[in-house]
């Protein structure tokens, strides 16, 4: 059965990420993991090659962190949302860990496969795949107890995280981009249809 968290509240700062996921356990979120990955997963389900370099209509586009400057404002392809927000993902598991066996965060964990370079729809889930398999592999470094008493800001704006909490971060950073890949497709599917 699959299984989300509504992050609505926390959006709309009814309440923080921390008391979301405070009853959450290891196992709850690893079947969250899943639910996300496979969610992805059925998003792209009927994509072919050519939907995964497709550039949608984007008009709230902007990445002030685009490597190339004149690419700031394109959307982004299927394949750049989905290296993005798995590395994302992987980033707070693996920070989480750290902040579960007691290590104050002392800076990123980041890799994100250059999304160029992700031009086919059996890359993008090969991507989701790994990405499962590496977030779930984060939570077996999890001590019994964890230490949840460690916590950390990732941004002045948030309330400090403990390891639970900073997992969950990254699950609704997902959740966040979900929706864009839903509508990446949508745009892909009636663009290149009439094509």
């Amino acid at each position: 059965m699959k299984r989300f968290l509504d992050f609505t509240p926390v959006r709309e700062k009814r309440i923080t990420l921390a008391e979301l996921s405070a009853a959450l356990s290891p196992a709850d979120l690893r079947d969250l993991t899943n639910s996300m990955v496979d969610a992805m997963l059925e998003a792209i389900a009927d994509c072919r090659d050519e939907h995964v370099t497709f550039v949608p209509h984007d008009p709230s586009a902007h990445d002030p962190y685009a490597a190339d400057p004149t690419e700031a404002d394109k959307g982004w392809t299927l394949g750049h949302v989905i290296v993005h927000t798995t590395a994302s993902a992987e980033e707070t598991a693996f920070l989480a860990a750290e902040l579960a066996r007691g290590v104050p965060n002392h800076g990123r964990s980041r890799y994100e496969v250059p999304w160029q370079s992700i031009t086919t729809i059996a890359q993008c889930r090969q991507r989701l795949e790994e990405s499962r398999r590496m977030r779930l592999a984060s939570l077996e470094m999890w001590p019994n107890p964890p230490h949840l008493e460690v916590t950390h800001s990732p941004y002045p704006s948030i309330a400090p995280l403990n390891a639970v909490a900073y997992f969950v971060f990254g699950l609704a950073h997902d959740d966040d981009h979900l929706g864009q890949i839903r509508q990446i497709v949508r745009q892909a599917f009636a663009s290149l249809s009439t094509e």
